[in-house]
């Protein structure tokens, strides 16, 4: 279940997104598993269904869910990313470090922040 929070800043479509992208990263969500119907969706979390079919078609670009024509959205899993886009990831992740260090966060807490392999 994605959970919404009114006083976020981002928009809700995004907020559903996010929500089922950190649930298939984590695992809560494995590939192959069935998504709710967008009027399901909708009237769970009592919001228009436009807003619903909006974070799907996102995540299906990005290549996290894919629709199967009459029978519901699915799981794809954790999508590929090219080698421009872990550099890219890579170069924000660095300049976030380097900001941090100069706020006078240390190395050791930096490294504590990162998840630990499984």
């Amino acid at each position: 279940m994605v959970h919404l929070d009114y006083r976020d800043t981002r928009p809700i479509y995004a907020q559903i997104a996010d929500g089922y992208r950190e649930q298939i990263a984590a695992g809560i969500l494995q590939s192959g598993d069935k998504l709710p119907s967008v009027r399901e969706l909708a009237a769970e979390l009592s919001i228009n269904p436009n807003t619903i079919q909006r974070s799907y078609r996102q995540l299906e670009a990005e290549g996290w869910i894919a629709t199967v024509p009459g029978k519901g959205c699915f799981v794809c899993g954790l999508p590929e990313y090219t080698l421009e886009q872990r550099q890219e990831l890579l170069a924000a992740f660095d300049k976030t470090a380097a900001a941090l260090l100069r706020l006078g966060v240390t190395r050791d807490a930096l490294i504590e922040r990162l998840p630990k392999e499984e």
